[in-house]
């Protein structure tokens, strides 16, 4: 089954990563420079690419395309069993991300970009009653999903469970967390559960986690947006590994 990339990070990572293309449509009236590096990596991988209407691209996207688009086969989510096996060739400890619900494909395109920023392993996703990776996802990633493995799973506690049994601490993000996000220790092998919109955190994936945390709010709103939370979070994580990093 095709899918569709769009815009021109997602579409460059694409091509960069080795991701097979089916073709490239590019609107016309794009400036050549704009696409000078798109076309470059289609020409050496052999991707078939032309220049179309505009209006064709609107119809096969939401509009925010930039001039490009690529068809594609489905997804390939990953393993959550491979994703293990990487964080043991590592020098570092594991860090994941698993997301509780997720719903809004833009969010969780942003976390994915996020997690790709500071070195995350992998993340995790339910199989259901989640946002997967579409094109809106891949491309609010901004290509970061061609880098971070994904994994969909059936049920998001045996998940959990199966972590927690690889020595994996599970801290989950609630806005009434008993614990300051700052507070905790994240040099260890750690894993962050975020919750969906609104909702956040299942019941009994709270009870799941090991430590709950929240961030501290001193405005009238009394929660973030998800991806903007878990931003926070996983730059606090990347902050205390490489002060141990840097010595």
């Amino acid at each position: 089954m095709s899918e569709v990339i769009y815009g021109r990070n997602p579409v460059r990572a694409a091509l960069q990563a080795g991701r097979s293309l089916n073709r490239i449509y590019i609107a016309e009236g794009v400036a050549r420079q704009d696409v000078a590096e798109i076309l470059g990596l289609a020409r050496k991988r052999g991707v078939v690419f032309e220049f179309t209407e505009r209006r064709r691209l609107d119809r096969l996207t939401d509009g925010r395309h930039q001039g490009v688009v690529a068809t594609v086969a489905g997804h390939q989510y990953a393993e959550m069993a491979d994703i293990l096996a990487s964080t043991r060739r590592s020098e570092s400890p594991p860090f994941l991300v698993l997301l509780d619900g997720i719903q809004d494909p833009h969010n969780l395109g942003a976390i994915i970009r996020t997690a790709d920023a500071v070195h995350v392993d992998g993340v995790v996703i339910p199989r259901r009653n989640a946002a997967g990776l579409t094109a809106a996802s891949v491309k609010a990633s901004a290509g970061a999903s061609e880098h971070v493995p994904v994994a969909r799973v059936a049920n998001m506690n045996h998940a959990m469970q199966a972590l927690r049994e690889a020595g994996v601490w599970l801290v989950g993000l609630a806005a009434d967390g008993p614990s300051l996000f700052s507070k905790m220790d994240y040099t260890v092998p750690v894993a962050l559960v975020i919750g969906g919109e609104g909702k956040g955190l299942r019941p009994l994936v709270r009870r799941n986690c090991d430590e709950v945390v929240r961030l501290p709010v001193a405005g009238h709103v009394d929660s973030l947006n998800a991806s903007v939370a878990a931003a926070l979070v996983l730059y606090e994580v990347f902050r205390q590994r490489q002060e141990i990093e840097d010595g």
